[in-house]
């Protein structure tokens, strides 16, 4: 059972990670798409949104993790992107009024913003600011997909999880002891989603890895301990400060 409270409450953090939809808003912006909905918490594993429904409210994620995941007609199921704080979700529906393309699962407690689809495309097709910053977050998830697919297509297993790996330390990845964090709770069956691959290939692939000392294996979390190395066999350019 969801709890609701009123819109614009404490919750949301002041800052918001770069490249997110709240991050590319100026701030009168975020204040008043924060005050046209209502803020509701939600417990881990709720779906904020269903494939196929006809809803069309977007939410905005305040203090959130959640998957998005998308099934076929054969039953296979893929999980295709990962959304943090800041970020939005369900806003293709509003857009357009399709069906929802993807399901949406917060993977912890969650803080969001509800914002009815009719009031957030006002919003949007009323202040070019937001029309372009939510244009930007659009381009940001095709380049996203078109990368996967592009790795998919040329790279094994391994050089598609190192890849997959890199592009999540460079937006949610955070220090630890001993390296650097993906920041983000992934199962080895989600991890295999996002790299194409079979879970027991997946798990392999991170044997290998973590055999090799380039990374750590943790409950629901990997570690890179070797950056470089794993730049490397990504055959990708060493990014000096990919993380926060």
């Amino acid at each position: 059972m969801c709890e609701t409270s009123p819109a614009g409450g404490n919750l949301a953090p002041n800052r918001w990670p770069t490249g997110t939809f709240m991050h590319r808003l100026r701030d009168e912006l975020r204040s008043e798409l924060l005050g046209l909905g209502t803020l509701r918490s939600f417990p881990p594993g709720h779906v904020l949104i269903s494939q196929g429904d006809r809803g069309t409210s977007v939410w905005i994620l305040l203090d959130a993790l959640v998957k998005v995941t998308g099934g076929v007609e054969n039953g296979v199921e893929a999980t295709l992107a990962i959304r943090v704080s800041g970020d939005i979700v369900g806003d293709m529906a509003a857009m357009d009024g399709s069906p929802r393309s993807a399901t949406v699962t917060t993977c912890g407690r969650a803080v969001c913003q509800q914002v009815k689809g009719p009031v957030f495309r006002s919003f949007v097709t009323s202040r070019p600011a937001a029309a372009l910053a939510l244009t930007q977050v659009v381009a940001e998830r095709l380049r996203w997909a078109n990368q996967r697919r592009l790795d998919f297509a040329g790279y094994e297993t391994k050089i598609c999880l190192a890849r997959v790996l890199i592009a999540l330390i460079s937006r949610h990845g955070r220090t630890t002891e001993d390296g650097v964090s993906i920041g983000v709770p992934l199962t080895r069956a989600e991890l295999g989603m996002l790299v194409g691959a079979k879970e027991i290939t997946t798990q392999k692939a991170l044997r290998e890895l973590a055999a090799e000392g380039v990374i750590r294996r943790g409950h629901r979390d990997v570690v890179v301990k070797d950056l470089a190395a794993l730049t490397a066999l990504a055959d990708l350019a060493f990014l000096a400060k990919p993380y926060l």
